[in-house]
């Protein structure tokens, strides 16, 4: 699987779509209520503060790309995981940035929620 060759921790929105193509791991790392409210399909969720009790779960040997509303708790999330071995990323700018390239969401209306 393509993942960024220069060590990048930050991918964009079409780097992400190709990730999650090719079959890594997309981690949704916010809440309930802003996951029920629109997420990217085929996620993971595993709120930011069940990930420490929860990253066993997750494949190692397959990239991981963490997502959050804008980008933020996401990169701590791909930080914390990068430093425990994984092929970890943060789709910069979040699940915003996802839906303003047109990209899809689950439900079909679903929107980004705030915090």
């Amino acid at each position: 699987m393509a993942t960024p060759a220069d060590g990048a921790i930050e991918v964009d929105v079409d780097q992400t779509a190709q990730l999650r193509l090719a079959g890594a791991q997309i981690v949704d790392v916010r809440e309930d209520h802003e996951v029920e409210a629109g997420h990217i399909p085929g996620i993971t969720h595993i709120a930011l503060g069940e990930l420490g009790e929860k990253a066993g779960t997750l494949d190692p040997a397959q990239p991981v790309v963490f997502v959050c509303k804008s980008g933020g708790r996401s990169l701590m999330a791909a930080q914390a995981l990068r430093g425990a071995g994984f092929d970890a990323y943060s789709l910069a700018g979040g699940t915003q940035a996802w839906q303003d390239a047109g990209q899809p969401l689950e439900p079909e209306d679903g929107h980004v929620a705030s915090h």
